[in-house]
């Protein structure tokens, strides 16, 4: 027999917390700094946070680095971004490695120059065996292409005959977005005051609790992760149900 559960044990963390980063540009701005400078800080950041991470217990973190749109900035500013995505993942995967962390990054790598496509891979490949903290980057990433690309999937493998389009089910489609394996966030964090998911996780995120921060990403820290979770046990998760 198992043993009772004592009431002074402290609640689970969230499973899988996904975190749309977003204030680098007003933190740089606010002390009259270049904004490579805000996500240089974003950077080292992130770095804190998946430490609390597994510090936490969280089993599955999830970020958004770099959306589909962000494509359409200023090319030096997209060119700063791409050189400090490389030296991140040149100078952070050891450490990340040795930690248990495992990297996945999702989005479209057409449009990555094919070194940081190659350092990518070389990162996923690496850390493929690691259970600490599955960590899934999203660059170059829009949830809508990615619903799209989905379908896409679905569609030919039933012109092929391998689905019946009669009984495909959510469980189908989940499995062909590029989150496949990866269980749907619990709770999704965004810094800087926006209220809004910016085209993140849409299908992932339909029974997630939603937390916004006034923090700016830079200055985001492991209480502010704390206190997002303790925010997130207060609510009541019924997907869809109604309350006792």
């Amino acid at each position: 027999m198992e043993p009772a559960p004592r009431h002074d044990d402290p609640p689970s963390p969230p499973a899988h917390v996904a975190i749309i980063m977003d204030g680098n540009g007003r933190w740089a701005r606010e002390r009259r700094l270049p904004k490579i400078a805000g996500h240089k800080q974003g950077a080292e950041t992130l770095r804190g946070i998946i430490i609390a991470a597994r510090e936490l217990g969280i089993s599955y973190l999830t970020v958004y680095g770099f959306s589909s749109e962000n494509w359409r900035r200023p090319a030096e500013e997209v060119g700063e971004l791409m050189g400090l995505l490389r030296h991140y993942l040149r100078s952070e995967l050891a450490e990340l490695h040795a930690n248990g962390v495992r990297i996945r990054v999702i989005g479209d790598r057409q449009r990555l120059h094919k070194d940081i496509v190659a350092l990518v891979e070389d990162s996923e490949k690496r850390t493929r065996d690691n259970t600490a903290l599955h960590f899934t980057l999203a660059l170059s990433y829009g949830s809508r292409h990615e619903i799209v690309e989905a379908t896409r999937r679905i569609a030919r493998e039933a012109v092929a005959g391998g689905l019946d389009p009669e009984t495909i089910s959510e469980e189908d489609f989940t499995a062909r977005l590029s989150t496949a394996g990866v269980p749907d966030p619990d709770l999704v964090i965004r810094t800087s005051g926006e209220m809004r998911l910016s085209n993140f996780l849409l299908w992932q995120s339909a029974y997630a609790e939603l937390v916004f921060t006034e923090k700016l990403w830079p200055d985001f820290c492991k209480q502010d992760l704390v206190d997002a979770i303790a925010e997130f046990r207060q609510r009541e998760r019924r997907y869809g149900a109604t309350g006792v």
